[in-house]
């Protein structure tokens, strides 16, 4: 009993961390480009990810945690096309409205269930699916605006939409089925999706924002909130993959509009945004749907795994993620990079 208590202790611990930390990191950024005008976030996650693998390179050497050999093609492609993953998200963004791209995050969790449901033969339940659809009736009622389509946005969104999915799935799957934990997985990782963005960052930033992050003047208090922001970094990307780990993909993007609206409020409240009614009715109705799906996941749950019986919960969380046979290996980011450029295209373009 004590161990199952510490396990649910743990998942409660990483739900906190992840939410704490990337609204933190939000409300960072979106001063740093709102205010200071630093607009290249592609560049900056590059920063963020280079930060991160330094910190765990230096808590490895300290024995924090033991590495983990993986192979080695498993990990350069998943953090490869991590990187390529989050460039097509801020492309989707330049190319796309905000409420477009809105959209195009809500679609991320239908088009997981369904992965998972064909690839993975996970069965999702209607009162599970039911509490899906009333969480992003409610994000979608609070966040989306205007909705403009174009040929070129819309494919790089479907682009943005496959990566991410199977980026998460793979994070989960990679973790379970190789047994290393969210840390080895991303201390293995990080360099490379750092690499990929270090390349295309600029590139992509300059084509967004008509502007050169080698042109840019550093003041010391821009530099300081670049700073404060790979600081909180290693918190975010820490806890995305620490969530996916122990929970599911589908848990983590409902904890991802989790923190949309947590955004929504604290904008309203630190940062004075604009606040309306309609946005008070969206962020309601998607706490009501937040607290569904909890609720039935936890009873599933409950019906699953007799009380105490861990090696049974072990055996079912096991079968439910088999390998993806027929898709490659993709990596993640989390969506507090999306937030930031919203910020940065609300106040700058």
């Amino acid at each position: 009993m004590g161990e199952k208590w510490g396990i649910q202790v743990g998942v409660v611990g990483a739900l906190f961390l992840s939410v704490a930390s990337s609204v933190s990191i939000v409300i960072c950024n979106k001063a740093l480009m709102s205010n200071l005008g630093f607009p290249f976030a592609t560049t900056l996650t590059s920063w963020h990810l280079m930060v991160t693998y330094c910190t765990l390179h230096i808590a490895q050497r300290l024995n924090f945690f033991e590495t983990k050999t993986v192979e080695m093609k498993t990990v350069i492609l998943f953090g490869i096309l991590n990187g390529i993953s989050i460039g097509l998200l801020n492309l989707s963004l330049g190319f796309n409205s905000i409420g477009f791209y809105q959209m195009t995050k809500l679609a991320i969790i239908p088009f997981t269930v369904l992965l998972e449901t064909l690839f993975l033969n996970k069965n999702f339940s209607r009162k599970i699916k039911f509490s899906l659809f009333v969480l992003l009736v409610g994000v979608g009622i609070a966040s989306i605006t205007d909705l403009q389509l174009n040929f070129v946005g819309t494919v790089l969104s479907g682009l943005a939409i496959v990566t991410t999915c199977v980026g998460q799935i793979l994070t989960n799957t990679i973790q379970k089925r190789l047994n290393v934990s969210s840390t080895q997985l991303l201390y293995q990782s990080a360099p490379f999706q750092a690499a990929v963005l270090f390349v295309f960052g600029p590139m992509v930033d300059k084509f967004l924002t008509k502007q050169s992050v080698f042109a840019f003047k550093y003041s010391p208090v821009v530099l300081g909130f670049i700073v404060l922001s790979c600081l909180i970094a290693v918190s975010v990307n820490f806890s995305t993959f620490l969530v996916i780990g122990k929970t599911s993909p589908v848990t983590y993007q409902v904890l991802g509009h989790l923190k949309t609206c947590l955004v929504l409020g604290f904008g309203y409240t630190l940062l004075h945004d604009p606040f309306t009614e309609r946005n008070i009715i969206g962020i309601t109705i998607a706490v009501f749907g937040m607290g569904l799906y909890s609720y039935f996941c936890t009873n599933e749950t409950k019906k699953k795994i007799p009380i105490g019986d861990l090696s049974t919960a072990s055996q079912i969380k096991d079968q439910e993620i088999l390998p993806l046979s027929s898709v490659k290996n993709m990596g993640i980011q989390d969506n507090e990079n999306h937030e930031k450029i919203k910020a940065a295209k609300d106040s700058l373009v």
